[in-house]
């Protein structure tokens, strides 16, 4: 890998394009370098893991709204169209790229990468897909194409921190589709280039997505990045440019969204002719919820034993802190001043960015499920409600220290936990990654992304259908053009009846 120092340039400076971190983004796209097949096995297992969570999604209501505002647009002209999770037929990609990654965001139950900045890599896949199909691409072109989204992204989220300027972190996810879109279709580094000034300067919006009383939005944020990457390779392909250089500009991302004109950013991106693996250094989620609980869920999980075994269970608890990274604390713990997080109405979307929340109703379940544990009757429970409100975070140094380091054994997203019970004793134990994480206690494997999507689909999904796509997924790379519409998931006609009726739009 090189590092690329990237800071603020005044209009006057001559900063020639080569040197622009857009175009060495498009130099990464467009190098042909083979993808390895530790890359190749992974994106197959996030094909599956898309697609499970997608489904398990489907019958929600901003899936079922992005899926009927996808279905008012037909194909469009110059390809075959693209698929939309759950149903026959094909639509305009830009709609699929938008339906899909809705359905794969709703439940935050996909992979996850966090570094300077947080991502789900993951969210690369619908886009880049829904142009595979329409242009007929074969699979090996498709696992190239998610071989430099997953790459990209994973780049810029080491190298360049939005959060702390409160800027939402799909902001890294335009470029990064428009990327892997470049990279699947062949492009030339200039018109690469100016898909991703396009795709970074449409998606950048603040955080307030993630904020408060958390909307829908939170699910549509990313297929909305997906759908503008889709749309800024369109225009460049036909010639159109972008704001440049759209980093490093006077009036650029850096210089007015960011650090500003005096700091400097270092991003790593692979040499010419160093293989993508950007995507091995990602992890996916066993739980549906926020990538940083996973770790406490499954701590309460543990701890669970240790509170039943004293006199009076969960109603001998005084007061739970977990000591944590800032990131957790800021985000989902007391550290973000949300009232909302201990509110018992708040929303679904609330509620999984509430570690306080989370760990209260896996230590009194012992299990995490993705409707169950979010429903309006579990989270009102009035001895989970008392419990809830005993839970606070506490910032700890080095668990922040710990999560910003650069050595994989040593990096964690976890936590201490101190459980202080009402006769004074004091329960204690820590978790430093989830059970699931790749140095976790049960590591996900090609045989736990299949159970997860068996699992998920139980229900929705004939096993007939269940069977193909899972088949047609383990030899995504060897299908060819026209084929890639094996990889969509189609729900039984019973399940399909059970989406939400949605109200007409302007479309």
């Amino acid at each position: 890998m090189r590092n690329h120092t990237v800071r603020t340039r005044p209009s006057a400076e001559e900063f020639p394009r080569s040197e622009h971190l857009a175009w060495k983004v498009a130099e990464v796209a467009t190098d042909t370098v083979a993808v390895i097949p530790e890359v190749e096995e992974m994106v197959i297992n996030r094909i599956i893991d898309n697609a499970a969570v997608a489904v398990a999604s489907v019958l929600r209501r901003p899936p079922s709204t992005a899926r009927a505002q996808a279905l008012a647009h037909p194909v469009s002209r110059g390809g075959a169209g693209a698929t939309v999770f759950g149903v026959r037929g094909a639509v305009s990609p830009e709609w699929a790229a938008w339906a899909n990654g809705t359905a794969v965001r709703e439940l935050d139950f996909h992979d996850t990468f966090l570094a300077a900045e947080y991502s789900h890599p993951g969210d690369n896949i619908p886009p880049i897909l829904a142009v595979a199909q329409h242009t007929g691409r074969s699979g090996a072109d498709l696992v190239r194409g998610l071989a430099t989204g997953y790459e990209v992204q994973v780049d810029l989220v080491k190298g360049i921190c939005l959060h702390e300027h409160k800027i939402d972190h799909v902001a890294h996810l335009g470029p990064s589709a428009a990327a892997g879109i470049g990279t699947l279709l062949g492009l030339p580094t200039e018109t690469v280039y100016q898909a991703v000034g396009q795709a970074l300067h449409t998606t950048t919006a603040t955080r307030q997505s993630r904020k408060g009383e958390i909307s829908s939005w939170k699910a549509f944020a990313p297929a909305f990045a997906g759908k503008m990457a889709v749309e800024a390779v369109d225009r460049a392909m036909r010639g159109e440019g972008a704001p440049s250089p759209i980093w490093e500009g006077e009036d650029g991302v850096i210089a007015r969204l960011l650090s500003g004109p005096g700091h400097e950013y270092t991003v790593p991106l692979p040499e010419p002719g160093e293989a993508k693996r950007g995507i091995l250094d990602t992890y996916t989620k066993e739980h549906s919820a926020e990538y940083q609980s996973q770790a406490p869920i499954d701590l309460a999980r543990r701890m669970r034993e240790q509170v039943l075994a004293r006199p009076g269970g969960f109603s001998a608890i005084e007061k739970i802190v977990l000591h944590t990274s800032h990131h957790t604390h800021v985000v989902i713990g007391t550290g973000s001043n949300d009232p909302q997080k201990f509110d018992p109405h708040a929303s679904r979307e609330t509620l999984d960015h509430s570690v306080m929340y989370i760990f209260a109703v896996a230590l009194e379940d012992g299990a995490w499920h993705h409707e169950r544990s979010y429903a309006p009757e579990r989270a009102r429970r009035p001895e989970t409600v008392a419990l809830w409100r005993k839970i606070s975070t506490e910032l700890d140094d080095e668990w922040t220290r710990r999560y910003h380091s650069s050595d994989p054994e040593e990096k964690a997203f976890g936590c201490r936990a101190e459980i202080t019970l009402t006769d004074g004793t004091v329960l204690t134990d820590e978790i430093g990654v989830a059970d699931a994480h790749p140095y976790g206690a049960q590591p996900f494997a090609r045989e736990q992304y299949v159970e997860k999507f068996r699992i998920l689909a139980e229900g929705l999904v004939t096993d007939a259908e269940q069977e193909r796509f899972l088949a047609a997924a383990q030899r995504a790379p060897q299908l060819t053009a026209g084929e890639l519409d094996q990889l969509n998931v189609v729900l039984s006609d019973a399940a399909i009846t059970r989406a939400p009726t949605i109200p007409g739009g302007v479309f």
